[in-house]
């Protein structure tokens, strides 16, 4: 596999540091609400990513971390009236809703920052016993001059930094240079606190993540991914106080996906474009959402549009349809040997897969990879018949799974149809058959509007649920 490395600036070979295995690190929300659309596409983007890599045979272990103490999670509990522990199990809970809904896998492991006081404060002692940061009445700072390579990930130079969204509201004057960052704040009134050698007080947001990844990955790592936002300062600074801290080089490829633009403005809460996925799903399928993502490289600024969407969707209907067409062909197919002409469709299957696994190793191009399948099922459209083998369908469909499940689509409706859906379609078949033509235009209405689509074929009448 090659990836784009945004620290060289290049595609590379990934050789991963220890053979068989992959960590990788993932920047997860800040839980202090639902999730917003420009999330959704780091989270489905990096688990196509560890998808792809099991399906090479990497063990992987994937971190992705919960920032559950922040400034605007302690805005938004005291607005409620609540914990700011409270706030964050109730949107923890909330992003593991949407997160499924968009077929994103659990991580391996997700770290909450405040279950992890004791890895970070190590961390920033450590960091001020070796002069990389200094404590202010109770603020620890790190020293930003002290690390000369700060900027090799971002490009920017040190004379050029400009500060961090979050610190551009409150310019300490006891910081030793504007550019230094906060490692761990002391505690105003009414804030959550935890004990330190530096008095009552809690993390800063950069910190949080260096010490959750070094200590379920290592010192050094694979993968840290996240959006191309995150790249600075947030990135730039744990690499500053990771390589800090140990002398060691943190990451060995850095990978960051484009930016979402809605109708094409960028979003923006003040243009009225912020959606959450919450609120999209309320109004299209958060299938059509991932497959919309995929359907472009990680790296191009995508635009999301009700037009976009809808063509994904069309897209995704056309897969399901080759899907349940396959399922049906197996279940009246027989148990004979494989034709010559199968064997061939077979070998062309094989092609399809590595077409797929060419296009995902370089640098995740999904869009090639999406190509590869559309090509299988067109060809399975046309080789597979009801006369077909049960081997030659069998194969395509274990080739069609095996790929979309790569990618997390085609997910749903796996099993057999409800109780209430197959009694409606039995008894509109017998409604066919006595010619009770009102009876079966009911029914296939009623089958409709519970959200399965119906087709009369000569085969007979097939039914799926809607995607």
């Amino acid at each position: 596999m090659h990836i784009y490395n945004s620290q060289t600036r290049k595609k590379e070979e990934f050789k991963p540091l220890h053979e068989g295995k992959v960590g990788i690190y993932a920047c997860g929300p800040t839980v202090y609400d639902y999730f917003h659309i420009g999330n959704a596409r780091p989270f489905i983007t990096f688990d196509v990513l560890r998808r792809q890599l099991e399906r090479e045979g990497y063990e992987v272990t994937f971190v992705q971390n919960f920032t559950d103490i922040d400034d605007k999670m302690i805005r938004r509990a005291n607005e409620e009236g609540i914990t700011v522990k409270e706030l964050g199990e109730r949107f923890i809970a909330e992003y593991y809703k949407d997160a499924k809904a968009l077929g994103v896998r659990p991580a391996t492991v997700h770290p909450k920052a405040t279950e992890h006081m004791d890895q970070i404060i190590a961390l920033v002692k450590k960091l001020v016993d070796s002069g990389h940061a200094y404590a202010v009445g109770g603020d620890v700072y790190y020293r930003v001059s002290s690390f000369p390579g700060y900027g090799k990930l971002s490009g920017q130079k040190m004379e050029d930094r400009e500060m961090g969204a979050s610190e551009r509201l409150n310019v300490e004057t006891e910081k030793e240079d504007p550019a230094d960052f906060a490692l761990w704040k002391a505690q105003k009134p009414g804030e959550p606190a935890w004990e330190s050698p530096w008095g009552m007080g809690r993390p800063g947001w950069h910190i949080e993540c260096s010490a959750m990844s070094m200590e379920y990955l290592g010192d050094t790592f694979d993968i840290h991914c996240g959006g191309k936002d995150l790249l600075f300062p947030h990135h730039e600074n744990e690499i500053a106080q990771s390589e800090g801290a140990t002398g060691k080089p943190y990451v060995n490829y850095w990978m960051h996906n484009g930016f979402i633009n809605i109708d094409n403005q960028k979003m923006s809460k003040s243009l009225g474009n912020f959606f959450t996925v919450r609120d999209i799903s309320k109004e299209y399928d958060l299938e059509a959402v991932r497959m919309f993502m995929l359907s472009a490289h990680y790296r191009s600024p995508i635009n999301f549009s009700r037009d976009q969407i809808a063509a994904a969707h069309a897209s995704l209907t056309r897969l399901y349809t080759a899907r349940d067409q396959m399922k049906f062909l197996l279940s009246g197919a027989a148990d004979a040997p494989l034709s010559a002409q199968e064997e061939e469709f077979l070998a062309r299957l094989a092609g399809y897969e590595k077409r797929f696994d060419e296009a995902m190793d370089d640098d995740m191009n999904t869009a090639d990879a999406i190509g590869a399948i559309f090509e299988l099922v067109k060809d399975a459209n046309v080789t597979l018949n009801n006369l077909s083998s049960k081997k030659a369908v069998e194969a395509a469909l274990a080739s069609l799974k095996a790929l979309t499940d790569v990618l997390g689509l085609l997910q749903k409706d796996e099993d057999g149809l409800p109780a209430d859906i197959q009694a409606m379609v039995d008894e509109r078949a017998q409604a066919r058959k006595d010619k009770n033509w009102k009876r079966s235009d009911e029914l296939r209405d009623a089958i409709k509007a519970a959200g399965y689509i119906l087709e009369d074929t000569r085969e007979g009448q097939k039914v799926r649920k809607g995607v």
